[in-house]
Formats: structure tokens, C-alpha cells, sequence
């Protein structure tokens, strides 16, 4: 499988303003995700302004961002002046707040209204059956499932995702998404498993270049930094 022969698409995953400008002359970008920890760690200090500025540079792929209240009230008033900011603009809710309750009411009276979710934070199939549930008959959707996170706990997210995919593609116009990637093998993961979109991390883009490369000239250029290192650093036994 080559990158070219992909279904997956691949989003952008991050805050830096001049890092995202320059994907977005990437065409194998097809659209970018935030969050406020991501705002957070690339500096943001004002959230209106940075997502106005990102959403009027980058008008023509879809742009992820997230509410940050955590009272349900305050959420949909953020969710529905975040999504008035333009055509292309997703609006990330996670699938509960911190008080461990359901977004899914909310998430449903904003689908219904036209407002274009993420649903964020996902990582078990109840809170998928529970998405798709209020996504049913509603707008356009991304359902994003941190399958990054749930290999983190030693569990293979591969078949959690294909039955994502097939919940979600039950419904039209919701897609689904690899969430929280590790390594480029992931994208391979997300296509066998169906997934609609991956996001990907400014370290594993970097990687892609090694798609398909050659694995005994890379066990060559392995063992040349292993040597060069060890002659920089002038051990002697």
C-alpha cells in the first residue's frame, strides 16, 4: 500500500499558526484538529482571535475546535459562537465533562440545529453506540476515538475501531476518527479499520518520508549513526 492509494484521510493535529499555514500548501492535508491543551502548549492567549485567523487562512478544509466550559449551558453557548465563525469549522465536544456526565443531550440539540460536531475524547464502543445514537438525523459528524490512548493501556484498538466504523457508517454524513497516533503504522491500522480520518502529529508527518523505504538499506543507515556517534564521542576499551 502506497501513501497515494489511502481512502484514510489525514488531519493536521495541533496549534502552531505558521506550522499549520505551511500544511496547508500540503495536499495530502485534507483538514486540522485543535484542542485547547495543544492552543495552550503553542502559546495562545486569545482563542477568538487564533481561530479567526487560522479559519480565514485556511478556508477551504475543515478545522476542529473545542469548546473549554465545562457547565453544559456555557458549552453550547461557546459551541454555537465558535460555529458561526465559518462554514468549514467543526466544533470539538468531549464525550462527557469532568463530572464524568454525558454530553450527549447537548450533542444531540446542536446536531439537530445544524451545528457540525467532533465529539471528542472517545475511548469505549458504549460511548460510540451513545454518539451515534444522538448524531442519528443531525448534521454532519466526526466521531473521534482515541485508539492512540487505548494502546496505551495494553489493549489492541484495532477491533474497537472496526466496529466504530461500522456504527458510524451507518449513519450518513458521520465519519469516524483515529484519534491520539503513535506511529506511522497507525494510518495503516485506521485504513484496515475503516476509519474515515486519522489525525497526525507534526513528528509522525515527519516520518511519512519513510513510507516504504527499504528496510535493509535502513538497517545500513542505522548501523552508519550507531558508528558515527560512537566515533564523535572518542570511546576507547
Amino acid at each position: 500500500m502506497t501513501l497515494a492509494e489511502l481512502k484514510v484521510k489525514l488531519f493536521a493535529d495541533g496549534a502552531e499558526r505558521t506550522r499549520m499555514l505551511e500544511l496547508a500548501r500540503d495536499p495530502r492535508i485534507r483538514g486540522f484538529t485543535t484542542n485547547p491543551s495543544l492552543m495552550r502548549r503553542a502559546g495562545v492567549t486569545d482563542y477568538e482571535r487564533f481561530a479567526r485567523e487560522i479559519l480565514a487562512a485556511i478556508p477551504d478544509r475543515p478545522i476542529s475546535l473545542e469548546v473549554f466550559a465545562d457547565d453544559f449551558t456555557e458549552m453550547e453557548r461557546q459551541a454555537r459562537k465558535i460555529a458561526s465563525w465559518g462554514e468549514n469549522v467543526y466544533v470539538k465536544i468531549p464525550i462527557t465533562n469532568t463530572r464524568r456526565e454525558s454530553s450527549c443531550d447537548l450533542i444531540r440539540r446542536l446536531s439537530q440545529s445544524g451545528v457540525r460536531v467532533n465529539v471528542t475524547a472517545i475511548l469505549t464502543l458504549r460511548q460510540v453506540r451513545e454518539v451515534t445514537a444522538a448524531l442519528a438525523g443531525g448534521a454532519p459528524a466526526v466521531v473521534s476515538v482515541f485508539a492512540g490512548r487505548i494502546a496505551d493501556t495494553g489493549r489492541d484498538p484495532v477491533p474497537l475501531m472496526a466496529a466504530a466504523a461500522e456504527l458510524a457508517h451507518a449513519l450518513p454524513g458521520v465519519e469516524l476518527l483515529w484519534a491520539s497516533v503513535r506511529e506511522v503504522y497507525n494510518i495503516v491500522q485506521a485504513e484496515l479499520a475503516g476509519c474515515d480520518i486519522i489525525t497526525v502529529t507534526p513528528d509522525v508527518l515527519a516520518k511519512l518520508e519513510l513510507w516504504g523505504k527499504d528496510l535493509e538499506e535502513y538497517s545500513l543507515e542505522t548501523v552508519k549513526v550507531f558508528h558515527e556517534d560512537a566515533l564523535r564521542s572518542g570511546y576507547r576499551i
